[in-house]
C-alpha cells in the first residue's frame, strides 16, 4: 500500500510539470513587460523619452505584460487541464476536453448554489471571487487540482467502456465528458458547503507557516531539495507558490492567494514599493544554490578528477554548471552525486535551507517562475532595482556558497573516495540523471509484465505486424489503418478477432467492428507502444490435394441444398410482423449490394438498403428517435419506436469531409416519419466524396428478422423503402 500511495504521488508531481512548464514563458512576458512599463524603473535608469507613455514600445511592453498575466490570472483552469493530461493513461486530449468541461460545470454548480441561497451569506464572506465571468468560490489552483485529478481517474476508469448496442456511440473516449459533466455537477453542490470548511483550514496552515520564522524557511527549503530524488517536490512546494498555504494578500484592490501569486501581483502593480518577502521566502533561496551553490561543487568534482580524465570531464561539468547558473536546471550535477555520494545530497540539502533561511534573514525579495537560474534573478531582481529587492544580497551569500560547496565537497569526495566523474577506472565518462536512478531501482525492484492484449495482438499480426502499421485511426464502424504492404494483411485472421468485415483500399485497410471500435482503437494503440517490432507473414492456405476440387464442389452443392430448403421454406412462411421503413429522402433507391463501398455491400454493418439523394432534406425514415449525431454530422444513429436500431449514412467516405456540406437540423429527441433532420449541400459532397449513394442500415437484426426491398428506382422522401419481416 505504501508502494503504492508513493507511485501515484510520484505520477501526480509529474502532473504538475506541464502548467508549471507554462509559467516560464508567461513570466517572462510579464516580467519584461511590467519592467519597461514601470515608470519608477524607467526613470531610474533614464529611459522614459524611448518607453515612456505613448511610444510604441511602451505599447509592445503593455502587451507583452498583459499576455503573461493572463495566465497566472487563469492558472486554475490551465492545472484542470494539465494534470488532467499528465495523469490520464491513453487518449490524453479527450481528458483535456473533459477536464475544461468539468471545470466550468463545477463552478457554475456552486455560482448557482451561490444564488440559491441569496448571495454569498455569512458563511461565505470574503471567499468568492470571479472565475471566468462565474461568481464562484475562492479555490485557486485546488479547484483546477480537484478537476484535474477526479476527471484523470473518470477517464482512466471509463476510457475503454463499452455500453449496450443502443448507445454503443457513446461508448469509449466518448463516454468521459459525459461522466465527467454529471459528476462534477454533484462536486459543485458539495463543494460549496465543504469548501469554506477547508478554506478556513487551509488559512489556518498558511498562519501557521507565516509564524513559523526563520525555522520554517529552513525547513521548507531542506525538504523541497530532499523530495526531488522522489519527484514528489512539485507536490510539495506547489500549495504555498499557488494557494492560500504560502499566505495571502491584498494587491491592488484584490485579495490573492500563494506566494508566486502574490509576486507576480505585486509585479504587475506600479505602487509596490517592496516585494513581499512573506511570499519570497518560498522562491528566493535557490538563487544562491543555482548560480553559485552548484557550480562550486561542480568544480570541486573537476579538481579530484583523474588527471587523465580532467579534460573529458571538464566539458561535461562546464556544460552542466552553465545550465544551472542561466536556467536553473540542476538535474545533472544534483542525480550525479545523489547517484555515487547520497551523503553528498544530505548536506547539499542542509545548504539549500540554509540559503532559503538566509534570503529571508536579509529580507531577499526575488521572486521566480520556475528557477532559480540568471535570466529569472536578471527580470524579477535586478530589473526591479535593489530597493524593492535586495537582490545584492544574493551575490554576497552566493560567493560564500561557491567557496564553501567547493571546500566541502572536495574534502568529502578525497574523504571517501566517492567515484565522481573522472574517479573510477571505466572508461566512461558521465554525468547521471533521474533515468539512472529510476533504472537502478528497476533492477533491484523487479516487477511483473502486464498480461498481453491477446485481441490486440491479433490485430497487430492480421496488419501484417507492428512493422507494417503506418498509423491507426478509426470512425464510426471501422478501425481505419494505413500499412506499407498490403500484401501482408490478413483478412481472415483480422475477422477471427470479431471483425464482420475487412475492406481494402490501396494501402488502406479498414476493418469493420461497428460502434465499439473506439475501444479496440484505444486499446491497439496501447499494445502497439510494447510490440515487438517485427514484420509478420500471412499464414499460407494448405494446399489443394487431387481430387479435393471435386469434394469442395460436392461440398458446395451440399451447402447450397441446404441452403435452399430454408430459403424456400421461408418463402413459403408469412411473416407475423412487417415494419415500414420510408425513404429518407427523394432519389434514387436500390439494393445495398449496389452499394460503391465493399463493407456497405457486403451488409458487414447490417441489412437494408441504398437511396441517392437529389433533395437536400433528410428526413426521418420512421416514428422513432435520434440516439446520436456522429460528430463529422455525416451519420445519424437511429432506434424505430418498435425498437429497431438503424444507421443512416450519408454518401461513400464523408467521414473525411469533417462535417463541411451538412447541417444537423435536430440531434437528438423523438421524431416522426418525414420530419427532417438534416440538410445536404449535394454539390459540395458530390464534388468531395467518392458518392453521394448513402446506406440506410438496420444495424442490429435479430436471428427471426429480414429485410424485403420496397422500393427501386426513383422515389420520394417518406416512401416505402424496405420492409423489416419478423417471423416466429
Amino acid at each position: 500500500m505504501k508502494d503504492k500511495i508513493f507511485g501515484v504521488l510520484q505520477r501526480v508531481g509529474r502532473s504538475f510539470m506541464l502548467p508549471i512548464a507554462i509559467l516560464p514563458v508567461a513570466g517572462l512576458l510579464l516580467g519584461i513587460g511590467s519592467s519597461f512599463t514601470n515608470e519608477t524603473m524607467l526613470s531610474a535608469y533614464g529611459l522614459t523619452g524611448i518607453m515612456g507613455s505613448g511610444t510604441i514600445l511602451n505599447a509592445v511592453f503593455t502587451v507583452m505584460s498583459a499576455a503573461g498575466n493572463v495566465v497566472f490570472n487563469n492558472l486554475p483552469l490551465v492545472f484542470a487541464m494539465g494534470v488532467a493530461i499528465g495523469m490520464a493513461k491513453k487518449e490524453k486530449e479527450v481528458a483535456a476536453l473533459a477536464a475544461v468541461i468539468a471545470f466550468f460545470i463545477m463552478h457554475a454548480s456552486i455560482s448557482a448554489m451561490i444564488d440559491i441561497y441569496g448571495g454569498t451569506g455569512n458563511m461565505l464572506d470574503g471567499a468568492t471571487t470571479s472565475v471566468l465571468g462565474i461568481t464562484s468560490l475562492q479555490m485557486g489552483v485546488f479547484g483546477g487540482i480537484i478537476v484535474g485529478l477526479g476527471v484523470a481517474a473518470l477517464h482512466n476508469r471509463f476510457y475503454k467502456i463499452e455500453l449496450p448496442q443502443v448507445l454503443s456511440f457513446f461508448g469509449g473516449t466518448r463516454f468521459v465528458p459525459i461522466i465527467s459533466a454529471l459528476v462534477y455537477t454533484g462536486v459543485g453542490i458539495a463543494m460549496f458547503y465543504i469548501w469554506p470548511v477547508i478554506q478556513t483550514g487551509i488559512y489556518s496552515v498558511g498562519d501557521l507557516v507565516l509564524n513559523s520564522g526563520y525555522a520554517g524557511t529552513w525547513v521548507y527549503g531542506l525538504l523541497e531539495r530532499a523530495l526531488i530524488p522522489f519527484g514528489l517536490h512539485h507536490v510539495f512546494y506547489l500549495p504555498f507558490w499557488q494557494t492560500g498555504v504560502g499566505g495571502t494578500m491584498e494587491v491592488a484592490g484584490q485579495m490573492v492567494e500563494g506566494a508566486q501569486n502574490i509576486f507576480f501581483a505585486q509585479l504587475a502593480d506600479p505602487s509596490t514599493e517592496h516585494f513581499a518577502v512573506s511570499a519570497t521566502r518560498f522562491m528566493s533561496g535557490k538563487f544562491p544554490l543555482m548560480i553559485f551553490g552548484l557550480p562550486g561543487a561542480a568544480l570541486a568534482m573537476y579538481r579530484t578528477a583523474k588527471p587523465e580524465k580532467k579534460k573529458a570531464v571538464a566539458g561535461l561539468l562546464l556544460s552542466a554548471a552553465l545550465t544551472s547558473m542561466i536556467t536553473g536546471i540542476t538535474e545533472p550535477l544534483e542525480f550525479t552525486f545523489l547517484f555515487v555520494a547520497p551523503l553528498m545530497y544530505t548536506v547539499h540539502c542542509v545548504f539549500a535551507g540554509l540559503a532559503y533561511m538566509l534570503m529571508h534573514i536579509f529580507n531577499v525579495g526575488v521572486g521566480m517562475t520556475f528557477s532559480g537560474g540568471l535570466i529569472d534573478m536578471f527580470l524579477f531582481g535586478v530589473l526591479q532595482g535593489n530597493e524593492k529587492t535586495n537582490w545584492i544580497w544574493i551575490v554576497i551569500v552566493g560567493i560564500g556558497y561557491f567557496v564553501v560547496y567547493y571546500f566541502v565537497f572536495s574534502f568529502m569526495i578525497k574523504k571517501f573516495d566517492y567515484k565522481t566523474p573522472g574517479r573510477d577506472d571505466s572508461e566512461e565518462v558521465k554525468l547521471y540523471t533521474r533515468q539512472d536512478v529510476n533504472e537502478r531501482k528497476a533492477r533491484q525492484g523487479g516487477g511483473d509484465a502486464e498480461p498481453e492484449d491477446q485481441v490486440s495482438a491479433m490485430i497487430c499480426r492480421g496488419l501484417g505486424g507492428k512493422k507494417n502499421i503506418s498509423d491507426v485511426d478509426c470512425c464510426a464502424t471501422r478501425l481505419r489503418c494505413t500499412v506499407f504492404r498490403a500484401e501482408l494483411v490478413d483478412d481472415a485472421l483480422l475477422k477471427s478477432t470479431g471483425a464482420s468485415g475487412v475492406v481494402h483500399k490501396g494501402n488502406g485497410v479498414q476493418v469493420i467492428y461497428g460502434p465499439k471500435v473506439t475501444v479496440i482503437k484505444s486499446n491497439l494503440e496501447d499494445y502497439l507502444e510494447t510490440a515487438p517490432e517485427e514484420e509478420v507473414q500471412p499464414a499460407e492456405k494448405e494446399p489443394a490435394q487431387p481430387g479435393s476440387r471435386g469434394q469442395e464442389n460436392a461440398a458446395g452443392a451440399d451447402r447450397a441444398d441446404a441452403g435452399a430448403a430454408p430459403a424456400k421454406e421461408e418463402k413459403e412462411r408469412k411473416p407475423v410482423k412487417s415494419i415500414i421503413i420510408g425513404s429518407p429522402a427523394d432519389g434514387v433507391a436500390a439494393d445495398l449490394s449496389t452499394a460503391p463501398d465493399e463493407g456497405f455491400a457486403g451488409r458487414m454493418m447490417g441489412d437494408g438498403a441504398v437511396v441517392e439523394p437529389t433533395s437536400a432534406t433528410i428526413c426521418a425514415p420512421a416514428d422513432g428517435e435520434i440516439c446520436f449525431v456522429f460528430p463529422t454530422k455525416h451519420a445519424v444513429g437511429f432506434q424505430t419506436e418498435e425498437g429497431v436500431e438503424m444507421l443512416l449514412h450519408i454518401g461513400i467516405d464523408t467521414v473525411g469531409l469533417n462535417g463541411e456540406g451538412f447541417e444537423i437540423l435536430k440531434e437528438e429527441g423523438k421524431v416522426k416519419k418525414g420530419e427532417p433532420i438534416m440538410r445536404v449541400d449535394i454539390d459540395y459532397v458530390k464534388s468531395h466524396a467518392p458518392s453521394l449513394v448513402s446506406p440506410i442500415l438496420c444495424t442490429a437484426l435479430e436471428d427471426n428478422q429480414k429485410i424485403r426491398l420496397l422500393g427501386e428506382g426513383e422515389i420520394r422522401a417518406g416512401e416505402d423503402l424496405f420492409a423489416i419481416d419478423i417471423y416466429e
